[in-house]
């Protein structure tokens, strides 16, 4: 839910970023990057191991200086923050301090006297699917449990952009589509969500934009259905003598079944997945020709 700027005191993005670099010695972890997240959107930062990634949500976070570029996070400079514009933002680490002779119920309610303006505990356990567990040890949650916890600390001071890094992972399939539908429910009341993710078909399910990133640059940005050409790729149409690639499917099926007396035998029809867009990216490691990353249905 990308919500209209003027609803948001005239700021048209959440996050935007020029220039940003980074380097730690003979490393350039980032290098030029550029980014821009809309307010109210999911969007979802992917990338290998080493890409520049993490360096950059962590600037973003305010919890690593930069060497150059210019950054805004809520309309500040996330390098000057101040306690009212932390108090704005919400993070959830891929790993956090256990707190395990804390409740859960005891927990929430302790970290909620550090705002002015928190939810109420006892509503955001029944939001998060905590409730039946509000009596339990920290340290007797499973890991879904645990990780719900994090969330709920990570809004329970009515952020107005959360930050996830890495959120199921060690999650099992359930507990991953749960986690999601929770994640879905806080974008639908508002919430700016920055998701980095390895898992692909979570950037998919949640993310209303994603980027790539690779070698410290921003190589692709847009819509999950659309990113790198997918959406107008050619779908390759296979059967049990021979495929191919074409831009009509539709018309080629049509003729399969004329050759095959209605029946194609091990028909098959596929486009390019995420997966295939994000490997091709990552590989060739490059922006377009023009210095500019490819940009397919970006936030107005």
């Amino acid at each position: 839910m990308i919500l209209p700027g003027w609803i948001l005191g005239g700021m048209k993005h959440a996050i935007r970023v020029r220039g940003l670099k980074k380097r730690y010695g003979e490393v350039q972890a980032v290098a030029g990057l550029d980014l821009d997240v809309a307010h109210g959107e999911v969007f979802a930062v992917l990338g290998p191991n080493g890409a520049g990634k993490s360096t950059t949500v962590e600037i973003l976070e305010g919890y690593r200086e930069r060497d150059e570029g210019e950054v805004t996070v809520l309309g500040r400079d996330p390098a000057r923050p101040t306690r009212e514009w932390r108090s704005r933002i919400g993070i959830v680490l891929q790993t956090a301090d256990d707190r395990a002779e804390l409740t859960v119920r005891e927990t929430l309610r302790h970290f909620a006297t550090c705002y002015a303006n928190p939810r109420d505990p006892d509503e955001l356990m029944e939001q998060v699917g905590l409730a039946d567990s509000a009596g339990k040890r920290i340290r007797q949650l499973s890991g879904g449990q645990r990780r719900r916890v994090d969330v709920a600390l990570g809004v329970i001071g009515r952020p107005e952009l959360l930050f996830l890094d890495e959120p199921t992972t060690g999650f099992d399939p359930e507990a991953r589509r749960q986690f999601w539908d929770l994640i879905a429910g806080l974008a639908r009341d508002g919430t700016t969500i920055v998701l980095t993710t390895h898992y692909l078909e979570e950037a998919e399910a949640l993310a209303d934009r994603v980027a790539v990133v690779a070698r410290g640059r921003v190589v692709a940005e847009g819509d999950p259905a659309t990113l790198g050409g997918r959406g107008t790729a050619k779908a390759r149409v296979a059967w049990s003598e021979g495929e191919i690639e074409t831009d009509t499917p539709t018309a080629a099926v049509l003729e399969l079944s004329r050759r095959y007396d209605g029946e194609i035998p091990g028909l098959t029809v596929t486009r390019p997945t995420l997966e295939d867009v994000y490997l091709r990216l990552i590989e060739a490691g490059e922006p377009l020709a023009d210095g500019a990353p490819q940009t397919v249905g970006s936030a107005s």
